[in-house]
């Protein structure tokens, strides 16, 4: 069954609405412990613009499925046995209900997690339809996509994190190096010694260039001379 439904704000992770069948368990200890790992995977997807737009994450015994439309990260939390193609049918149903929403300018604006609680009602209506996986309409939706390929990507919850913390550090030291190299030559130590030496350069330089010339004048005078 569907245990637990997040929808959120992928340019910055926030949670936009959940299904407030959960909310009466927030003392549930499993419960939260499952909440706060939907709010780290949204703010994880919303760190990566190139992940998979549809993909199943593994923990324990349960999956996390999200689904990646017009910005906005549609996550499911189900048993491992609760058919994956049904799930994803459930979270583009909820896709195509926050489309018709009518809210598009507070869903961009909103600083405040979970404030869409009108679409948390409507997020509870739908997980309805999807509690019993052998309803004659829940049966139908998995027979019309039997033959149907999903393009999912599966990871465990551990290798997804490690992931995205291994490109996170790659990109900090990336920007360390440049922001080094950048401080160096922009450092008052090499100003001055710019100022310092320049001059001095440019006079050696000159000298080098007149005393070139000189030998050049000279070998061709003797060489006058000789003929």
């Amino acid at each position: 069954m569907v245990k637990l439904t997040i929808v959120g704000r992928v340019e910055d992770g926030l949670p936009l609405a959940q299904d407030q069948t959960y909310v009466n368990q927030q003392d549930n200890a499993s419960f939260l412990f499952y909440q706060q790992q939907a709010e780290l995977l949204l703010k994880q997807i919303s760190k990566d613009p190139l992940l998979h737009p549809k993909m199943t994450i593994l923990l324990d015994h349960h999956s996390f499925h999200f689904l990646v439309e017009k910005k906005i990260c549609y996550i499911a939390l189900s048993d491992s046995s609760y058919p994956r193609k049904l799930l994803f049918h459930y979270l583009q149903d909820l896709q195509k209900e926050l489309d018709n929403f009518g809210e598009t300018t507070l869903i961009q604006t909103t600083s405040k997690p979970y404030s869409f609680v009108r679409f948390s009602k409507i997020i509870g209506r739908i997980r309805k339809q999807y509690m019993d996986t052998r309803t004659q309409a829940n049966l139908s939706k998995l027979n019309a996509s039997r033959k149907q390929e999903l393009d999912v990507v599966t990871e465990h919850l551990n290798d997804f994190m490690q992931r995205r913390q291994l490109s996170a550090t790659s990109e900090i030291s990336s920007l360390d190096r440049r922001m080094f190299v950048s401080t160096i030559w922009c450092s008052r130590y090499l100003q001055d010694i710019a100022l310092k030496w320049t001059p001095v350069t440019i006079i050696i330089l000159v000298i080098l260039v007149i005393f070139k010339s000189s030998l050049i004048m000279t070998d061709d005078y003797l060489i006058s001379n000789m003929i």
